[in-house]
């Protein structure tokens, strides 16, 4: 999923920090202090998950998280994926400091949908409906990214057209496997900690 230095032209990476930063500044007006430490474990869980990573030409394939990472916080998922990144970035040269706006944009913003489209049902007791939906949420949130990604990549020259479909097709296991461990993970929540499906995100 990152976009490695050098790749995106100078309009793609400017429109990335823009809108990035209205995410990450829209995310910090709903995020309520006492969640600091719920926002701070899940992007230890995407820094850790992002780090196994398959490159594909200037970008690559690897876990996120951010279907999970969406669903639990909302609209403070831009400031927990904006700092995953930036320690990546710095500290294993994944993806870039110029290109952190875009790569920013490109995963939180299918979290973010995420939370939309899959949180009233992760919070019902039908265990089908919250499984099946939790599954989707991990894809949906690939999905987008992989999207979003191919799009960059597009927009910035048609000599990219060819990695962005391989970039999408690369991810069609990675959509598999996040929806897999979404499900897992929130079927374990709704049974341990309840509260954190339920809990005070802000639409």
């Amino acid at each position: 999923m990152h976009i490695s230095e050098g790749v995106l032209s100078a309009p793609v990476l400017l429109t990335g920090v823009i809108l990035s930063a209205g995410g990450v500044s829209l995310g910090l007006k709903k995020m309520d202090y006492e969640r600091i430490p719920e926002v701070a474990v899940l992007t230890s869980a995407f820094f850790v998950a992002s780090l196994i990573h398959v490159p594909i030409g200037p970008s690559s394939a690897h876990l996120v998280l951010n279907g999970l990472v969406g669903l639990l916080l909302g609209w403070p998922a831009f400031s927990a994926i904006l700092v995953g990144l930036s320690l990546q970035a710095l500290l294993f040269q994944f993806g870039g400091i110029t290109s952190l706006g875009v790569n920013t944009f490109n995963i939180a913003l299918p979290a973010v949908v995420s939370f939309y489209l899959f949180r009233l049902f992760t919070i019902k007791h039908n265990p089908y409906i919250l499984l099946f939906s939790a599954f989707l949420c991990g894809v949906v949130g690939i999905l987008g990214s992989a999207l979003l990604v191919a799009l960059s990549l597009v927009t910035t020259g048609e000599a990219f057209l060819t990695v962005a479909k391989l970039v999408v097709i690369a991810h069609l296991p990675v959509m598999v496997i996040e929806g897999l461990i979404t499900a897992t993970a929130v079927v374990s929540l709704k049974k341990i900690r309840p509260e954190l499906l339920t809990g005070k995100a802000k639409i």
